[in-house]
């Protein structure tokens, strides 16, 4: 198997001992989750609206590394803070996904790093 690291500025560093993405033979991508940091490792905060949308803004900059878009994307995983998020945070993420959405799950779990309200990983086919 070959693995390729794809790092970009246009997101936010790993704050841990993992990497923004991995592209593997057989033509994945599989992307950390991102959460609403800026490329320079600032904490977006406030409503849940603007921080999905930053989320959504790191993980156009990881495709944009790996050479891919949106439309490559085949499954994602969606994990909020409280279920309340849901319909706010559907709505941004359909406005990146305006064509076939990929499969999906969401769950909203105990606690998020940083404590925020929304974190977003995904697998991506090229």
């Amino acid at each position: 198997m070959q693995r390729e690291i794809v790092s970009t500025d246009q997101a936010p560093a790993a704050i841990g001992p993992y990497s923004q993405a991995v592209k593997v033979s057989g033509n994945f991508l599989f992307m950390s989750g991102q959460i609403p940091l800026t490329p320079t490792g600032e904490l977006v905060q406030g409503e849940v609206r603007v921080q999905a949308e930053q989320v959504m803004k790191n993980m156009k900059g990881v495709l944009d590394a790996a050479g891919l878009t949106f439309d490559h994307i085949v499954k994602t995983t969606i994990f909020l803070s409280t279920m309340d998020h849901f319909a706010v945070v559907n709505e941004v993420y359909g406005s990146v996904f305006t064509g076939q959405p990929p499969a999906r799950s969401t769950v909203a779990v105990a606690g998020l790093p940083r404590g925020v309200d929304v974190e977003i990983e995904a697998i991506a086919v090229y």
